[in-house]
């Protein structure tokens, strides 16, 4: 059985836009392969096309059409969920490409939906209120994604699940997100791949978001224990015998091809 590839970027692929040892390669092994792939990411300070010309700039040989950004479900979503509806985006980074066919405001006054990018410079104190003024004037919020961290060269950073819970408890009510760990980005995805969930490998750094919430979906999950990982979470994971666990656990995405080769067979 051919297995399909579904790839986190940021923390698998890369590190502040520079290639993880080994990972050029392995991708480039996968894709000689054949294996039919998309990569999900929550980046939200670049468009898709952007993505692929920064991971070109890497080494790695990604067309724009096979990445999936929260942007780009959450422009669908909206499209769908409130038609013709003003948007006002709080994000760091242009992703208006993305965002197309979404009319635009940078009033929150005519915002007739609230969309939540990625936590960033532009996520204020006076931006997060005037968020839960709407909020609880009934204008629809949706964020892009519940991710708490992201990794950098310097570290972990709060991302835009730090602030989504507060804003929730503050409102009494709930945001809906789009991206990863929601099940309409993993449901967007199988279907771009084009096989059934149980025959795609969901390859990430995020125990939580990306490799648990994949097995939720019935896609087989993989963890890498580079970007977001933290042996000391998977430990207290595997020590719960009544919780979920992931499903494979690889040192880095260079070992990927050699796991996939080995579920292949069975």
């Amino acid at each position: 059985m051919t297995m399909g590839l579904l790839l986190d970027i940021d923390g698998v692929m890369v590190t502040s836009w520079e290639a993880l040892p080994g990972a050029v390669e392995a991708v480039g092994t996968l894709a000689e392969r054949g294996h039919p792939r998309a990569f999900l990411t929550n980046t939200t300070s670049r468009s898709r096309a952007q993505i692929a010309q920064s991971l070109a700039d890497c080494g790695f040989e990604v067309d724009a059409d096979e990445i999936l950004t929260a942007a780009r479900l959450t422009a669908g979503f909206v499209a769908a969920n409130h038609p013709g509806k003003r948007a006002w985006v709080l994000n760091d980074g242009d992703i208006s490409e993305d965002m197309a066919g979404i009319p635009l405001t940078d009033d929150p006054d005519e915002a007739q939906v609230v969309v939540l990018g990625g936590a960033g410079p532009v996520f204020t104190h006076e931006t997060l209120s005037t968020v839960l003024d709407k909020l609880l004037a009934g204008v629809p919020v949706v964020a892009m994604h519940r991710s708490m961290t992201w990794s950098t060269a310097a570290g972990l950073s709060i991302d835009t699940g730090v602030y989504l819970e507060g804003l929730e408890k503050a409102a009494g009510k709930r945001i809906r997100a789009i991206g990863k760990p929601s099940p309409l980005g993993f449901r967007a995805a199988i279907d771009h791949i084009g096989l059934e969930s149980s025959q795609v490998l969901m390859v990430g750094d995020d125990m939580h978001n990306d490799v648990l919430a994949a097995q939720a979906s019935a896609l087989v999950g993989v963890l890498v224990r580079t970007g977001k990982f933290r042996q000391p979470a998977l430990d207290a994971l595997q020590r719960d015998e009544f919780g979920p666990v992931p499903d494979h656990v690889i040192d880095s995405v260079a070992d990927l091809p050699k796991l996939v080769e080995e579920l292949d067979k069975t």
